[in-house]
């Protein structure tokens, strides 16, 4: 007979998902499904049924924290039965268990170190020195992740088949080849080596991959929408002689393929794994019908998905609603004088804006100040405390203020000028000696020949710009414009534009969505005055904080309320995303909406803008071809909202705009109403 306690306040699905173990499974958990709670009695079940002792069933997880939650459950489910699960972790920490023992295999000795990001980079960097590549260009990061992208294909350097349109792959293969020898000769492994090894291992020793696919009687794994390649090549060997794996997973929620993530593992699994049964967790725990509503028949238009139709017992709640708004700062506005009403009613930290690009955090940041809205920014850092940010602010303030040491020291070196921290100090001892600011210092220490000759060259070049640079802010330049000099001139629009690293479009957006925020100022000396004002605010408070975040950062969490802003086509879906990756880019961007909308249990709002102020001018938006997709009869259209948006759209006259935010949009709409 069945010990009822861990069956207890599962519904018919989750208990069949947590019953069934004789074979593959497919567990296709939706959002706020539950499928937490599926796998740990899942695993409850097989060792109060002496299916198989802990040490025999292997529990894969991504991240630390979901291997310990999910030890925790378990441990209280079975309570005094618990003796630990000695492989439960994540694909890495169970493959550098694996490859420990076996190290010699792979040319290791089993004490090797686990090399840190920061390493690799030094590295990497060492060998570029060595090979005569300019890391100004191309940096360790951009290597890494080509390096990174090989492995997670599962090829070592003589695997690898070159394609002919990245002539540079030429180059990152043979510093690929440099950097697993000399890996190899540190007795090191990077974090993708954990399981590449682990992998080669299998494919080389017969016996050793049948030792472990013995060994483990039942496998589970979390979140299986975003294994990659070779971590779905893993599960294939250690699965091989039990055939009990169970994922878990939601097809829908497959947003990191940025990452390496190969949705096709998750679609194909019954392919791979014969006879394998699928259940599908529909049942949300979460949501309110009507925001399912507006999720599933988003999602639906997606073509490579397994299927499933959310459902809930809780109420049908407050329908979607969507919201056309005239331009971005309109949307901040309303947003936030909307969460100013709802504070009355919700905690803060249960209200989330989510936005497609983290430079769309700006506006609001700017008006949760102004109103006094706490706010903190989740897996991101704040506007103007980001690092290209404060580079370009540093620039403006040397400029306007010859005497700020602080702005002075922080750019002197960026981009890279040949300035080292030796010149840096002398230059900071004469200052301090000669009671004079550091630029004057540098200035005397160049006349006085006290500056080695390559240094000199980047420091007078530097000296000469800023000189250049006052002159065109006294001849009346505009401070806009200026900067736009700055990062020109200075050299630093090139070395973001030529340094290939996957970050570089995002610093490249939040310099833009700079470029917007000062045209919002009369002159350089208002705008410093209000960055220096708002940075000076002490935004750390203890209490209840509004969460601004990607939706790639919100998966996984949940909120009361969220706000979705920003649906505007080339935004949302990104633009680059499906000129690179097509209609499965396309799909991808779906699902991340679908993950958006999934996030909120009572109130969801979605809002686009007529126009977007963007690199200083005003650009014309259209609505996100996904609006056109949502279902009308679960979406509550504003009183400003029209069928015809684009031309048609009424703004609600009980809302006052300036002048001073007209745009051509709002101008053309003006006169096709007077015309009318």
């Amino acid at each position: 007979m069945l010990n009822s306690e861990y069956l207890k306040n599962l519904n018919d699905n989750q208990k069949e998902a947590t019953l069934y173990l004789d074979g593959p499974l497919l567990i296709v958990a939706g959002a706020g499904s539950g499928k937490t709670r599926v796998l740990t009695s899942r695993i409850a079940h097989i060792i109060k049924q002496n299916k198989a002792f802990p040490n025999q069933i292997l529990a894969v997880t991504f991240t630390n924290k979901a291997a310990k939650e999910m030890q925790i459950r378990v441990s209280k489910l079975l309570k005094k039965e618990a003796t630990g699960l000695p492989w439960l972790g994540t694909f890495h920490s169970i493959s550098a268990k694996l490859l420990r023992r076996h190290a010699d295999a792979v040319g290791l000795k089993s004490n090797f170190s686990i090399i840190d990001k920061i390493d690799q980079e030094r590295l990497i960097k060492n060998i570029c020195k060595a090979e005569n590549i300019d890391t100004k260009k191309i940096s360790p990061k951009y290597i890494l992740a080509i390096i990174d992208k090989w492995k997670n294909k599962g090829l070592y350097p003589n695997d690898v088949i070159l394609k002919k349109k990245n002539p540079l792959e030429k180059n990152f293969l043979e510093i690929y080849k440099i950097y697993q020898n000399k890996l190899i000769d540190l007795n090191t492994a990077d974090f993708s080596d954990l399981i590449l090894h682990t992998v080669k291992i299998f494919q080389k020793y017969k016996d050793i991959s049948e030792l472990y696919s013995k060994k483990f009687k039942y496998i589970l794994v979390d979140e299986y929408q975003d294994t990659n390649f070779i971590q779905s090549e893993w599960l294939k060997y250690l699965s091989q002689s039990n055939k009990n794996i169970c994922c878990v997973g939601d097809d829908d929620q497959s947003i990191y393929s940025w990452r390496g993530a190969e949705i096709k593992n998750f679609l194909e699994f019954d392919k791979v794994y014969d006879n394998t049964k699928i259940i599908r967790l529909e049942k949300n725990y979460r949501s309110t019908q009507n925001i399912l509503n507006v999720a599933s028949k988003l999602i639906e238009n997606n073509q490579n998905r397994v299927g499933k139709k959310l459902f809930t017992n809780h109420d049908d709640g407050e329908m979607v609603k969507l919201t056309c708004y005239r331009n971005v700062k309109d949307e901040a506005i309303e947003i936030g004088s909307k969460i100013e009403n709802l504070k009355k009613k919700y905690s803060l930290n249960e209200i989330a804006i989510l936005v497609r690009a983290i430079f769309q955090t700006r506006e609001f940041e700017e008006r949760f100040l102004k109103i006094g809205i706490p706010y903190r920014i989740v897996g991101g850092i704040k506007f103007y405390e980001r690092a290209e940010i404060k580079d370009c602010i540093a620039y403006l303030r040397i400029i306007h203020q010859p005497l700020d040491d602080l702005s002075f020291e922080r750019i002197i070196n960026i981009p890279k000028r040949s300035i080292g921290d030796t010149t840096i100090k002398n230059i900071n001892e004469f200052a301090k000696k000669n009671n004079c600011s550091l630029e004057i210092a540098s200035k005397r220490l160049i006349e006085d020949n006290k500056i080695k000759p390559k240094t000199k060259v980047g420091l007078s070049s530097l000296i000469s710009l800023l000189q250049k640079w006052r002159n065109d802010l006294n001849n009346n330049t505009n401070h806009n414009k200026l900067l736009q000099i700055i990062l020109d001139e200075s050299g630093y629009s090139e070395m973001l534009k030529n340094k290939k690293d996957l970050e570089n479009e995002n610093r490249l957006e939040n310099i833009k969505e700079l470029l917007s925020a000062m045209k919002e100022f009369d002159n350089l000396e208002n705008f410093l005055d209000h960055v220096a004002l708002a940075t000076s605010l002490d935004q750390d408070w203890q209490n209840e904080k509004v969460n601004l975040m990607t939706m790639h950062s919100s998966k996984g969490l949940e909120f009361d309320i969220v706000y979705l802003p920003g649906w505007e086509e080339g935004l949302f879906p990104h633009q680059k995303s499906i000129e690179e990756k097509g209609e499965n880019g396309l799909e991808e961007e779906r699902r991340l909406a679908y993950v958006g909308i999934t996030r909120a249990k009572k109130i969801a709002e979605i809002s686009f803008s007529m126009n977007r102020f963007y690199q200083g001018d005003w650009m014309d938006s259209m609505a996100s071809r996904f609006v056109d997709e949502l279902p009308e009869k679960f979406i509550k259209k504003n009183n400003t909202f029209t069928e015809e948006v684009s031309d048609d759209f009424e703004f609600n006259q009980d809302i006052e705009f300036g002048d001073e935010s007209r745009s051509p949009g709002w101008i053309r709409y003006q006169k096709k109403l007077n015309d009318k």
